[in-house]
């Protein structure tokens, strides 16, 4: 591909904003008052409503409700929270809910399809939802505002089906990025900005099993990574615990609310289990219904478990869950006469690209917003009513960051490396069969589901690491988003295995079989990682 890369053409931007997410049009509407914003977006500009987007956000009022949304936060992050980027998050969310509102969206709660609800981590009501009878997601709703109010503005131009390559640089500075176009004969453009906002999502992509859209590859970390950006926290994953699992369907998550409506979890020998594994049963929290699941698939070998929603009732259902019952029916399945097969899929990428408080990374120029980012919010497990709001307040907060040209984070050193350090660059060995990337991909979330997913062991996350690195991308002459996805999502994997070794206790999201205790011998502590040093751990 080296003559097609020689071709590329050259263009310039004030800004550069890799994603068309939620954080990143945000932080572009913030950027448009300061200049030229270019936003390359890997879907088409018109794509409709994400059907993976998170169903809602925090609405924190009053300073009372600040700090009862804080001590959730914190306490679901297990001891991991950045407090300073907590409190920026929840101090600032009635401010950006604010905006969304006035460019369109019905978010408060007195208007039409939003109402106040309490979620199963809250001390009472505090979060916005859209009404099941809409039928569409919140994060789908705020994303049709932000897209529209975009589209508007003349210093922003968004760039549709484009795949970013990888990031410019002169010397520690970045300063643009090369990405392919998907045009009748795909091409490649250098774009080059003042600052770089990496706003591309998460790595669901990863596993085999996830809620994630396909183009959730960890595109934004592999690309921080080869610039030289300090990663935080990768070994973090969420698994959302009841996925609909039917053949032809997206693995759609279906709500907590209908465990807490009177459904029950069943084996594939229609048993209860949950109350074998926790004491809240049925209710227990998200992460140990999680495990729960994946347990009794090993223990009966099968494929899922079931939801059995008998007893919440079909007019309730009909009526509470008219979006879910829709999406059932469109697979053959009556889900208020039939058993759900459920099971759990990757959701959440906690950690990230590591950042400080107003989204700048590790090198010059580089900033990071969205689930990409690891912000200090989330620590080691994230509370989904944050998840949205994480793009809108971090996404204009980077934004503003970019514009006065804040300087690169500072994060702890790491240690000096040893002839027995183990390599964190993905090198792999030369005598390796190549794959294509349809092929290798396949492989790679076959690996990471069954030996770096809900339940892990240190045996099994090295095994990982060592058929991870006898992979091999063949290369094609041909240049195409495939090929580069299946790249990202090489390096990414690689790179998450060998944090997930690296955290010998159970924290958070990270749960190892072999360490089920979370280890409170010492502060806790982050995990970090960079080209060219190990993983490392550290306060």
């Amino acid at each position: 591909m080296a003559p097609l890369m020689a071709a590329a053409c050259d263009a310039q931007a004030d800004f550069l904003v890799v994603g068309a997410g939620i954080a990143g049009l945000r932080a572009a509407l913030e950027l448009a008052r300061a200049g030229h914003v270019l936003v390359l977006a890997k879907g088409h500009a018109a794509d409709p409503s994400l059907p993976h987007a998170k169903p809602c956000l925090a609405c924190s009022a009053s300073d009372d409700e600040v700090v009862l949304s804080e001590h959730d936060t914190l306490q679901a992050g297990d001891g991991l929270c950045r407090p300073a980027a907590v409190h920026a998050l929840l101090e600032e969310a009635p401010a950006r809910i604010q905006e969304v509102i006035e460019w369109g969206a019905e978010l408060h709660p007195s208007g039409a399809g939003l109402a106040l609800a309490r979620s199963t981590s809250l001390n009472r009501p505090r979060v916005l939802r859209l009404q099941e009878s809409q039928q569409a997601s919140l994060g789908g709703a705020i994303m049709h505002v932000l897209r529209a109010k975009a589209q508007s503005m003349p210093a922003i131009e968004i760039v549709p089906r484009t795949t970013v390559v990888e990031l410019l640089r002169e010397g520690p500075r970045v300063t643009g990025a090369l990405y392919l176009t998907e045009d009748r004969v795909p091409r490649y453009r250098r774009t080059r900005a003042k600052a770089v906002l990496l706003a591309t999502g998460g790595l669901g992509q990863l596993y085999r099993e996830t809620t994630s859209p396909p183009s959730a590859c960890g595109d934004g970390i592999a690309l921080a990574f080869a610039a030289g950006a300090v990663l935080e926290d990768l070994e973090f994953v969420q698994f959302y615990p009841t996925c609909l699992h039917a053949r032809g369907a997206p693995h759609l998550p279906l709500p907590a609310a209908l465990l807490e409506h009177g459904a029950k979890l069943l084996n594939v020998d229609l048993e209860r289990f949950m109350p074998r594994y926790h004491e809240a049963g049925d209710r227990a929290p998200a992460d140990a219904i999680a495990r729960a699941i994946v347990q009794e698939m090993r223990n009966s070998r099968s494929e899922c478990v079931y939801l059995d929603l008998t007893a919440v009732g079909p007019d309730r259902l009909r009526k509470r869950f008219p979006a879910l019952h829709l999406a059932c029916v469109r697979h053959n399945l009556d889900i208020a006469a039939d058993l759900v097969p459920v099971l759990p899929a990757a959701h959440f990428t906690v950690g990230g690209v590591a950042v400080g408080l107003n989204g700048a990374t590790s090198v010059p120029r580089l900033y990071a917003a969205g689930e990409v980012a690891a912000s200090g919010v989330h620590g080691a497990n994230a509370w989904g009513a944050n998840a949205l709001l994480e793009g809108l307040v971090f996404g204009a907060r980077a934004a503003k960051a970019m514009i006065a040209g804040e300087r690169p984070s500072v994060w702890p050193t790491p240690p000096a490396r040893t002839s027995d350090s183990p390599s964190s660059t993905g090198e792999v060995p030369t005598s390796c069969v190549a794959l294509d990337a349809e092929s290798l991909v396949r492989e790679v979330r076959c690996l990471m589901w069954h030996k770096v997913g809900i339940i892990r062991r240190g045996s099994e996350l090295a095994e990982a690491s060592r058929c991870l690195d006898s992979l091999v991308l063949a290369e094609t002459a041909v240049p195409s988003r495939s090929y580069y996805e299946a790249r990202h999502i090489l390096a990414v994997a690689r790179l998450l295995a060998r944090c997930a070794a690296k955290r010998a206790e159970s924290r958070g999201a990270h749960y190892r079989e072999d360490f089920p205790l979370r280890d409170d011998s010492l502060p806790p502590r982050h995990s970090y990682v960079s080209v060219p040093s190990p993983v490392y751990l550290a306060a």
